[in-house]
């Protein structure tokens, strides 16, 4: 089941809580580092592409023709989250708060062509989310970002109207009403700058992934991206050497949101949902609540 929000108090936001019982130190940490460029994490992990696509092809035959090794990581980090939710924390204003709810970005092209523009869509996926509904929510917003332009392409394309200075003036003014937490919520509905992760395929390129930025505006503190197939040589405990196909992906983080021996814990986790993805077929027990 997913857990029940708290109720509002002084000095939450409408899209998170303020925490208020965090450490002295954590909290100092996004005055050290007043920006999400200064806080920058780099990790990278190699996925083992022959279970993941037994998965996967378990998932074709059960009639989800589009169903790719995207929708086991955003099931696998959809999971994650909801067992380490400091991963879904964020900061604003200097202050860090937990997100009520789970925001996945995704930036797609509705043809693969050089001169196709790009589109981002938002997708809200329940913490108790199975890969099937992952599928399901993903497929639709897809499809509907395919057959039409999105609240964000309208959206860009109306502030391309504006000049430069003016609009240079209204991006200052956003960042302000957004440090306070007054930016109105219809507008981080559309912004693909406010949210939990943002994701991309290398794969679909022909390439491995690339260590994408984060961005300073808005408030995405996570950015994966995973890759094309190759292969890796590892040592067996009886000393051979096995060539095993792997995929890897790579994640950017802010720093400031939780501690490097948390992130050790939901990176171990994470690599064990992986080997294991079956185990996305069946909500998780129990959806585990942020601090206070």
């Amino acid at each position: 089941m997913e857990r029940q929000k708290r109720k509002r108090r002084f000095g939450d936001r409408n899209d998170g809580r303020l925490l208020r019982s965090l450490s002295p130190m954590t909290k100092l940490m996004p005055y050290i580092m007043s920006q999400r460029c200064d806080a920058c994490n780099y990790f990278r992990g190699y996925v083992d592409v022959d279970t993941v696509e037994k998965y996967v092809r378990e998932k074709r035959e059960k009639g989800m023709t589009n169903f790719t090794n995207m929708h086991v990581l955003l099931a696998a980090y959809t999971r994650l989250v909801s067992q380490r939710p400091g991963l879904n924390r964020f900061v604003s204003g200097q202050k860090i708060y937990a997100r009520d709810h789970f925001e996945a970005m995704l930036c797609i092209k509705k043809e693969m062509k050089l001169n196709t523009p790009d589109s981002v869509i938002s997708m809200i996926f329940p913490l108790d989310a199975t890969a099937d509904q992952i599928y399901e929510i993903t497929e639709k917003l897809v499809e509907d970002a395919k057959g039409e332009t999105t609240n964000f392409d309208d959206t860009a394309r109306i502030l391309n109207y504006i000049p430069g200075l003016i609009k240079k003036f209204a991006f200052w003014l956003l960042r302000l009403l957004d440090y306070f937490g007054w930016l109105p919520v219809k507008l981080k509905h559309i912004s693909p700058f406010h949210g939990s992760l943002f994701i991309t395929s290398m794969a679909s390129l022909g390439l491995p992934p690339i260590y994408h930025h984060i961005y300073n505006f808005g408030n995405v503190p996570v950015f994966v991206a995973f890759g094309i197939t190759e292969r890796r040589h590892a040592i067996k405990p009886d000393g051979t050497i096995e060539s095993k196909k792997v995929m890897g992906y790579t994640l950017v983080m802010d720093e400031r949101i939780c501690d490097g021996y948390y992130y050790a814990s939901a990176f171990r986790l994470f690599n064990g949902i992986l080997r294991n993805p079956w185990q996305l077929d069946e909500a998780p027990k129990e959806v585990v609540s942020d601090v206070d």
